[in-house]
C-alpha cells in the first residue's frame, strides 16, 4: 500500500513539472514583450533577450509616444475595439441564447439540423469564406463597428449556442409551464424566467467572445475602412514612422497595453469559464 501511495505521489510530483515547465514556455513570449517594451528601439533588435537596464533602458518614453505615436490616435483604436466588441458580445449573447433556448424547447428536425449546422460551422476555418465575407458584408454596409457586430455573431453562433443548449436541458419545463398558466408569453418566460437561470453559462461566453473578439485582426481588417476605423490589432500592424520605420519599443510597448485589460479580464473570471462549461457539460 505504501509503495503504491509513493507510486502516485511521484507521477503526480513529474506531471506538475511538466506541466510548470510547459506554463514557463507559454508565459516566456509575453515576458520577452514586457521586457522590450522598456528598451530604446537599437536594443530591441540587437539585445532581444537582454535585460533593460543602462543604456539600452527607455523607462516608460516607448509608453508615453505610443500613445500619440503616428497619424492615427491610438485612443480612438481603443474606442472602436471596446465598441465592437460589447456590441459583438452583447448581440451574440441574447440571440443565441434565445437560438438555443428555442431548439432545445421545440426539438424538431428542423431545430436539430439547425443545431448541428451551428456545430459543425464550428469547425469550418474563417480562410475558406473570408474573400466572399468581405465582398458581402461590404455590399451589404456591414462595414462599420456598428454593423461589423452582426458578421461576428454568425462566426460566434456555433460555440455560444453549442454551450447553450447544454445547460438549457438542465432548466426546469415545469417552472416555465408554470409562468405560462400565469399569462406569460414566450419573450417574459426567456427574460424573466429562463435568461436568469442561464447566468453561468452567459458569463462564460461572454468571457470567451470578449477575448476572441477584442484580439481579433483579420476580420476587421478585411471589412472595416482601415483609414477611418482602426481597431487595436490593426493600429499596432499599422505603427510606422517617419520613412515607413517601424520603432519596436513603441510597439511593444502598445502590445502590451492591449494584451493586460484581456489578462486582467480573463484571470479575474476565469472561475466563472469552469463553472459554465461545467454546468452545461454535466447538467446536459
Amino acid at each position: 500500500m505504501d509503495g503504491t501511495l509513493k507510486g502516485d505521489q511521484r507521477r503526480k510530483n513529474i506531471l506538475s513539472i511538466i506541466l510548470a515547465i510547459l506554463c514557463v514556455i507559454y508565459v516566456l513570449p509575453v515576458f520577452e514583450v514586457v521586457m522590450n517594451s522598456f528598451k530604446l528601439n537599437t536594443y530591441v533588435k540587437t539585445e532581444t533577450f537582454a535585460w533593460p537596464s543602462g543604456e539600452m533602458s527607455a523607462g516608460w518614453q516607448n509608453y508615453a509616444n505610443g500613445v500619440a505615436f503616428g497619424s492615427y490616435p491610438f485612443w480612438q483604436s481603443v474606442i472602436w475595439s471596446a465598441v465592437i466588441t460589447v456590441l459583438s458580445t452583447v448581440l451574440i449573447l441574447v440571440c443565441t441564447s434565445m437560438a438555443a433556448w428555442y431548439i432545445e424547447r421545440v426539438n424538431n428536425k428542423f431545430c436539430k439540423a439547425v443545431y448541428f449546422l451551428c456545430v459543425f460551422s464550428m469547425v469550418v476555418p474563417f480562410q475558406m469564406v473570408m474573400f466572399t465575407l468581405s465582398k458581402t458584408a461590404d455590399s451589404l454596409g456591414l462595414n462599420t463597428p456598428w454593423t461589423i457586430p452582426f458578421v461576428y455573431l454568425g462566426f460566434g453562433a456555433g460555440l455560444a449556442i453549442f454551450m447553450f443548449v447544454g445547460f438549457v436541458k438542465s432548466v426546469p419545463l415545469e417552472v416555465e409551464e408554470a409562468a405560462a398558466i400565469d399569462g406569460c408569453g414566450p419573450l417574459r418566460i426567456f427574460f424573466l424566467i429562463v435568461l436568469p437561470m442561464l447566468k453561468p453559462t452567459l458569463i462564460s461566453v461572454g468571457i470567451l467572445e470578449i477575448m476572441w473578439i477584442w484580439n481579433d485582426y483579420l476580420l476587421p481588417y478585411l471589412v472595416l475602412d482601415i483609414n477611418q476605423y482602426r481597431t487595436i490589432p490593426i493600429q499596432i500592424q499599422y505603427l510606422n514612422g517617419s520613412y515607413g520605420t517601424v520603432d519596436l519599443g513603441v510597439m511593444m510597448a502598445l502590445i502590451v497595453v492591449s494584451i493586460v485589460p484581456v489578462i486582467v479580464f480573463y484571470l479575474t473570471c476565469q472561475k466563472y469559464i469552469i463553472k459554465g462549461v461545467a454546468a452545461g457539460a454535466v447538467k446536459g
